[in-house]
């Protein structure tokens, strides 16, 4: 079973201020998935934290799969895709194009976002929005190819064409 940790960028929900709606989508939509949470926490938009909580995840816990949720804007707070973008080795940018795409046909908010899909080592990073419905709308365009991803990145590749 794949090991998933859910980041949750929130100045207000790492104070408490907030409930984390979008981290308990993620989790609602991934479980039945097939993912074990691993690792879950709600941070705040520091860029420090959270490259030290996806070094961490990657480096030392060795997640599969790392799915964060809020920091894509455009606030200066927005730090999630920076933060990303310092401790991938690869950045996987038809992913992040995609979900923008797909969604776009629900909002036009959706050219906003600025998220981020990469690996660092054997790990799949995937920034989200944060709400919940961007969560739903951009997990259900990403989820069909999360699973051959895991693969390559675990050197097991299924055969082409399957």
């Amino acid at each position: 079973m794949p090991t998933l940790g859910i980041l949750t960028c929130s100045d207000l929900g790492s104070r408490g201020l907030r409930q984390d709606t979008s981290g308990q989508r993620i989790r609602e939509l991934l479980t039945p998935a097939g993912f074990q949470v691993a690792r879950y926490e709600v941070v705040p938009d520091e860029r420090p934290i959270l490259e030290d909580r996806l070094r961490r995840w990657c480096d030392l816990d060795r997640l599969d799969l790392i799915v964060t949720t809020g920091g894509t804007g455009i606030t200066d707070r927005d730090v999630t895709p920076e933060a990303t973008r310092a401790v991938i080795d690869r950045e996987i940018p038809g992913m992040a194009e995609a979900m923008r795409i797909q969604t776009l046909a629900n909002t036009p908010m959706a050219m906003i976002s600025r998220a981020v899909v990469g690996t660092r080592g054997r790990t799949l990073i995937i920034n989200l929005p944060g709400s919940t419905r961007a969560v739903q709308e951009c997990l259900e365009v990403v989820l069909p190819a999360i699973p051959h991803a895991l693969d390559m990145l675990k050197a097991q590749p299924p055969a082409h064409g399957a």
